[in-house]
């Protein structure tokens, strides 16, 4: 799902011949569910319903990622552009897990945000609205630098471990909202109850989901896989740059060698 960005789809890249295929890559990966995230975003953000904070975090986020692909953790020399290597190859049990965390974490509460809409439950929408804003910007943001050499692994493993971090928080706020602030009526309908129940298991259920992502995956399997590739391709790299410099210095002497028999 959203933090498997590290993860390659299984095609292989096409050869960038020029700097026109390069940025046709680049268009290209504005995709049609990109496009939609954009969208989502303007939206969040146009509503007030995000509070500030949240609404300065992917950009804090991005520059501090930018940050750190430049002065901690550089993309490899050598590295062709447009690549995307693969660090996680989930199994069919996996894929299951992270289809549940679409659904869970993304397609059901904008179902509760649009349905808040349309029953005029503007506490529902206020709760659940700053988590799919970030949830959006993670997307995005996932899906964005997820082929580009500019972005090493580790750095790019770092897009889901911070927005992650940030959005528990977020859902610890909505858990409270709908257990402890919104209050029902006595008379309340079935309807209405139905509608709260949902909201409640909703929020419980993202804040479970999203606190074992972070601590039983992301932490202890998905981040260190993520150096482990890093660093492994920097040995890679440095080798063979020393073997090239090593063949050089070696053709250099080669002439004057022959010049000394002769």
């Amino acid at each position: 799902m959203l933090d498997l960005s590290l993860s390659d789809s299984g095609a292989s890249p096409a050869p960038v011949a020029s700097k026109l295929s390069v940025a046709g890559g680049v268009m290209g990966s504005l995709r049609v569910i990109e496009l939609q995230l954009v969208a989502f975003i303007l939206v969040f953000s146009a509503s007030g319903l995000v509070p500030l904070l949240d609404l300065a975090f992917p950009v804090l986020a991005t520059l501090y990622i930018l940050l750190l692909s430049r002065l901690a953790f550089p993309s490899p020399p050598g590295r062709r552009l447009g690549s995307s290597p693969e660090i996680f190859r989930g199994s069919t049990a996996f894929r299951a897990y992270v289809l549940l965390g679409t659904t869970v974490g993304l397609f059901l509460p904008l179902a509760y945000v649009l349905g808040g809409f349309a029953r005029g439950d503007d506490h529902a929408v206020r709760s659940a609205t700053p988590h799919l804003f970030l949830l959006s910007c993670q997307i995005l943001t996932e899906n964005l630098i997820a082929g580009l050499s500019l972005f090493s692994p580790p750095v790019r493993a770092m897009v889901p471990l911070l927005y992650t971090v940030r959005r528990i928080f977020v859902i610890v706020d909505w858990n409270f909202d709908v257990f402890i602030n919104k209050k029902i009526p006595a008379n309340a309908s079935i309807g209405d109850l139905a509608w709260q129940s949902f909201g409640r298991s909703l929020a419980l259920g993202n804040l479970i989901y999203y606190s074992v992502n972070l601590f039983v995956f992301l932490i202890p399997k998905f981040l260190p896989r993520a150096f482990e590739r890093y660093f492994k391709e920097r040995g890679e790299v440095f080798s063979k740059m020393a073997e090239d410099r090593r063949a050089d210095a070696d053709e250099s002497k080669s002439p004057s060698t022959g010049k000394k028999t002769d």
